[in-house]
């Protein structure tokens, strides 16, 4: 298959979005049973300060939540809080008071002002047109609004559709009252996300048999191990209690440009490969033997792969061992721990 699929299926019960390049898979979105849906909205109750780090525990509907730099917030006060991210078992999930109502083609920002369109449009007119849509579809409220880069291939019927479903979600979560702990607003899942992040796909297979019949199936089979094939050589991308570590091996490869080869190969597809198996945190690369002249090529490499990858990840440095160092988001759930 040649070009871009959606496919949409289920493993057991949780609903997975997979998204196919010319039958190689990019991306795999699955359900997390055991908890609500990145990006929920949530009545929180404050509990108690955290010393030193600026921050407070919070009292959630599913458990217990962390804010960052909460200032003026005394114990017992009810706040509104959006679920940013996803904590190791046994600590408190993070949490962001500025929230946002994010669709296909719209952000509504209620903390932050102002009308906006995504740089990515460039044609004049059209932005043009999108900012007078914007002006209308906010019109009479001090709330912000982005024009997603989506809405330049989009119906203004539908970008206008899709304002108002935001703006109306987030004028009735900021009238919202209560004492206890709530579920506000339910996070997006699998299914939708795909239909909201992957909007320039047209060929989209929902069938109960397209995960295994497109390939998709295996492939989330495959990324589930830790070894990755690159030619004669290869990577293991595991996760341990720390970090996620990522070892690259030459193989049978032993010519005098191997390392360097193998080396580059892996940066270039290590995004997509962290992305399938939802590592995240701190990662450690253990490369394949090079010298430190190389280092500069790899790293070039390795910043150009992270800038297309949709999950925000900084390359920190080397070590004095030579190893690469990595931070990435904490915003998906490891996939052998939903698929386990």
């Amino acid at each position: 298959m040649k070009g871009k699929q959606v496919v949409l299926g289920h493993i057991g019960d949780a609903k997975v979005a997979a998204l196919l390049e010319d039958g190689k898979l990019q991306d795999v979105l699955v359900e997390d049973l055991s908890r609500l849906p990145l990006g929920s909205i949530l009545r929180a109750v404050v509990d108690r300060p955290v010393k030193g780090i600026g921050g407070v525990m919070l009292r959630l509907p599913h458990g217990t939540g962390f804010l960052k730099k909460a200032k003026g917030l005394a114990p017992g006060q009810t706040i509104t809080v959006q679920t940013s991210g996803f904590a190791e078992a046994g600590k408190a999930d993070p949490v962001n008071q500025r929230f946002i109502f994010k669709s296909r083609y719209a952000i509504v920002t209620p903390d932050q002002p102002g009308l906006n369109v995504s740089r990515q449009i460039r044609d004049d007119d059209l932005r043009d047109d999108l900012t007078v849509l914007a002006k209308s579809g906010m019109e009479g409220s001090n709330m912000g609004l982005i024009i997603r880069s989506s809405a330049a291939l989009a119906d203004m019927g539908d970008v206008a559709e899709d304002i108002q479903t935001m703006r109306a979600s987030a004028e009735a979560i900021s009238v919202e009252a209560g004492l206890e702990p709530e579920v506000l607003l339910e996070g997006d899942d699998p299914h939708v996300q795909a239909w909201r992040e992957w909007s320039d796909v047209s060929d989209i297979l929902t069938g109960p048999d397209d995960l295994e019949a497109s390939g998709a199936l295996d492939q989330i089979e495959a990324a589930q191990g830790a070894w990755v094939t690159l030619g004669s050589g290869g990577m293991f991308v595991e996760q341990t209690r720390a970090m996620a570590t990522v070892d690259i091996n030459t193989g049978a490869d032993l010519s005098p440009a191997a390392a360097l080869k193998v080396n580059l190969a892996a940066v270039q597809d290590l995004p997509r490969q962290l992305r399938l198996r939802g590592y995240s945190g701190q990662i450690a690369i253990d490369f394949a033997p090079m010298t430190k002249r190389d280092r500069k090529p790899i790293e070039v490499a390795l910043r150009a792969a992270l800038r297309t990858c949709s999950v925000a990840t900084e390359f920190v440095g080397w070590t004095p061992l030579g190893h690469g160092e990595l931070k990435r988001k904490r915003e998906r759930a490891v996939l052998n721990d939903l698929l386990k």
